[in-house]
């Protein structure tokens, strides 16, 4: 019988293309915001939803997204009201959640084994029910990560910038948080709680060495995520080890194949720095020589409605699909 008849690999692989699309989804806003630890830490919290559902007899997934979401959100607003700061506020996640998921576990008696198939991931106890809500939550991830794209995007390229344009930049970080604990729950059956960090960051940096803006850095992320799964998870099955391990040992080696060849890329074209540091902005054509603007309406400022760039020593404004910059007494577009 071919592995792909068998009922918990179809489970299996749905539930791992569906992480593979979720995690780098929320994982770009979060290196975006340089907290890309941050799926570390709320994988610690989701251990003590796990074992708060061994415990009372409750779904384990269930538990985990409803403690996730609470440890996640008290996080940020302990970080966003300057009471810690991001790394000690990670630190928190980091030891309170281990600590409360080991002491739960063993009043519940569950041993070791219970608890690894939820760290490191299995592809046998994804049940049907478990599938159920794996789809249903990556499916609200992608939809807010897609939806308000534009939104999350000027909140962790600039907080600042976001707030005087009348974005509620609180709100919006809030929901970053939720999406990442969302998001860790959806992974913790194939790539384990540990692990599932890794899975939100490593498809982001490998595809920022290849591409020039964030949107398609955000595209080529997802894709990067749902072969690191698809193919770790049919290796784990015929190598018979954890899938989670090996879904991110082959995204690793995506990244060092990337690398090499994005400096190359580098090399040939005369830059040094990642391609998609170049294009920050969503939306934005690459750069093009300088033309002067003809028929300028007005001049830009912080309040005249168009989008900001920072580029270097002068900033920019997003116009009519290009950027407008000053230049003496006129607007240079490129």
């Amino acid at each position: 019988m071919s592995m792909f008849e068998l009922e918990f690999m179809q489970r299996a692989l749905i539930a791992g293309l569906l992480t593979g699309l979720s995690a780098p989804a929320i994982g770009t806003y979060l290196v975006q915001r340089r907290l890309s630890l941050m799926g570390d830490g709320i994988g610690h919290i989701a251990i003590t939803g796990v074992a708060l559902g061994l415990l009372t007899g409750s779904a384990p997934v269930l538990t985990a997204v409803l403690v996730s979401i609470a440890g996640a959100t008290a996080i940020e607003l302990v970080r966003a009201r300057g009471k810690a700061t991001g790394d000690v506020a990670l630190a928190l996640m980091f030891y309170g959640g281990i600590a409360g998921g080991v002491l739960l576990i063993g009043l519940a008696g569950q041993g070791a084994a219970t608890l690894n198939t939820y760290l490191f991931g299995s592809l046998t106890t994804v049940s049907q029910s478990d599938l159920y809500v794996v789809v249903g939550l990556a499916v609200a991830v992608l939809v807010v990560a897609i939806g308000l794209g534009p939104q999350l995007f000027a909140v962790c390229q600039d907080e600042e910038f976001a707030r005087t344009t009348g974005l509620r930049v609180q709100l919006l970080n809030l929901v970053i948080a939720v999406m990442a604990a969302v998001t860790v729950t959806v992974a913790m059956r194939t790539v384990g709680l540990l692990l599932v960090s890794a899975l939100m960051v490593v498809p982001v940096a490998t595809a920022q060495q290849v591409t020039r803006s964030f949107r398609s850095t955000f595209v080529t992320a997802c894709i990067i995520g749902v072969l690191a799964c698809l193919a770790g998870i049919v290796t784990s099955y015929n190598a018979n080890v954890a899938p989670g391990a090996t879904i991110v040992v082959l995204a690793l080696a995506g990244f060092v194949v990337a690398a090499t060849v994005g400096t190359l890329l580098r090399r040939r074209s005369g830059r040094m720095r990642p391609l998609a540091d170049e294009e920050p902005e969503v939306g934005v054509p690459a750069p093009e020589p300088h033309a002067v603007s003809p028929g300028h309406p007005h001049a830009h400022s912080q309040a005249c409605g168009h989008q900001k760039v920072d580029h270097g020593d002068h900033v920019d404004y997003v116009h009519d699909g290009h950027l407008h910059a000053a230049h003496g007494d006129h607007w240079d577009e490129h």
